[in-house]
C-alpha cells in the first residue's frame, strides 16, 4: 500500500528538501462545443522524463500550450513549485521556470552563434540585479555573459561554431542552438514538442543526444511529445497516453505499450475496447503518478 501523498502542488521531498513539482489539476479547454483537453490531472517530478503520446488530435500539443500559457484554460490549474501559474502570461511562466524548446526561442540569423547565446544569457540575468551606469561594471558584466555563453557552447560541443552566423548552420545545429538558448534561461521544466520532426536520420541523433545529456541533471523536469515509439522507449522514464483530450494510460514505457487500451487508442489494434471515449479513469498501470 502506497504512502499518503501530499496535496497537489505541495513541495516536500522524503528527506524534507524542497521539490519543484509541476502539477496540472483538472486542466480543461473548450473550443466552442469541442473539449480539446478534458480534466487532465498529472504531477511531474524532477529527475524524470515523461513522454506524452497519443493519436493525432489527442490533445498533446494543446496540453503543452495550456502549461506554457499560449492558451488559457477553461478550467483547472497549473502549479510549479507551489506557485500558481494559471493566470500568468507566457513571459511570466518562462520567468517562473518553464522552457519550451523550438517555440519559445527564435534565432537572430545575422548574429553569430555566440552573440545569439550571449543575448539569451543576458535575458536570464536581466532583473537579477541593478548595477547602475558604470563602465567597469558594464565591461565586467559583458565578460561574464560571454564566459557563460562559451561554457554552454562547450557543453554542447559547438565551440567551433561560435563565430558562425546562425543562418549558416545546418538544420540540426540550428535546433541545437535553440536548445542552447533555452539552457541559457535555466528553466526548471523543459518541454519538447516533437523535437525530431522534419529531421533526417543523420540529424535526429544530434537532438536526441542533447536530451539524453539534459536527463543527467536530476533537478530538472523534462516533458516530451513524440510520435516515434523507438525514441519514447529509449528516452522515457514514464509515458502518459492521451485520447480525445483524456488521460487513458500512465506508467513505465513497457507497461503502457503492452496495455490493450493503448494498443487500441494509439497503435490501432483490434483486440481492445472500441469505445475509449467512455473511459472515465486511466488504465491502472502505476499508481500515485497523477495529481490527486
Amino acid at each position: 500500500m502506497s504512502a499518503a501523498r501530499p496535496p497537489a502542488g505541495a513541495d516536500t521531498a522524503a528527506e524534507g528538501a524542497p521539490v519543484s513539482r509541476l502539477v496540472t489539476k483538472d486542466l480543461s479547454i473548450r473550443f466552442g462545443g469541442h473539449v480539446a483537453v478534458d480534466g487532465l490531472s498529472c504531477s511531474f517530478e524532477p529527475g524524470q522524463l515523461t513522454a506524452i503520446v497519443g493519436p493525432n488530435g489527442a490533445g498533446k500539443t494543446t496540453y503543452f500550450n495550456l502549461i506554457c500559457g499560449q492558451l488559457r484554460a477553461s478550467s483547472g490549474s497549473v502549479m510549479l513549485g507551489g506557485q500558481d501559474l494559471t493566470r500568468l502570461s507566457v513571459a511570466a511562466r518562462t520567468h517562473a521556470g518553464l522552457g519550451r524548446a523550438f517555440q519559445l526561442t527564435q534565432l537572430f540569423p545575422r548574429l553569430s552563434v555566440l552573440e545569439n547565446l550571449r543575448l539569451a544569457v543576458q535575458a536570464r540575468q536581466a532583473g537579477r540585479h541593478r548595477r547602475g551606469l558604470n563602465l567597469w561594471s558594464i565591461w565586467s558584466d559583458h565578460q561574464a555573459l560571454t564566459e557563460r555563453a562559451r561554457l554552454i557552447l562547450q557543453t554542447l560541443a559547438m565551440t567551433e561554431r561560435a563565430d558562425s552566423p546562425a543562418a549558416s548552420l545546418p538544420h540540426a545545429d540550428q535546433r541545437k542552438l535553440e536548445v542552447a538558448l533555452l539552457m541559457a534561461l535555466e528553466p526548471q521544466v523543459y518541454l519538447f514538442d516533437e523535437p525530431t520532426a522534419g529531421m533526417g536520420q543523420d540529424e535526429a541523433p544530434v537532438i536526441l543526444n542533447l536530451i539524453r545529456a539534459l536527463k543527467q541533471d536530476r533537478s530538472k523536469i523534462i516533458l516530451l511529445v513524440e510520435h516515434k515509439m523507438e525514441v519514447v522507449r529509449e528516452l522515457a522514464d514514464r509515458v502518459i497516453v492521451l485520447t480525445n483530450g483524456r488521460l487513458v494510460a500512465d506508467g513505465a514505457p513497457a507497461e503502457v505499450m503492452a496495455s490493450p487500451v493503448v494498443q487500441q487508442a494509439y497503435l490501432g489494434t483490434a483486440q481492445a475496447p472500441s469505445t475509449l471515449q467512455t473511459l472515465q479513469t486511466p488504465w491502472p498501470l502505476r499508481t500515485g503518478m497523477a495529481a490527486p
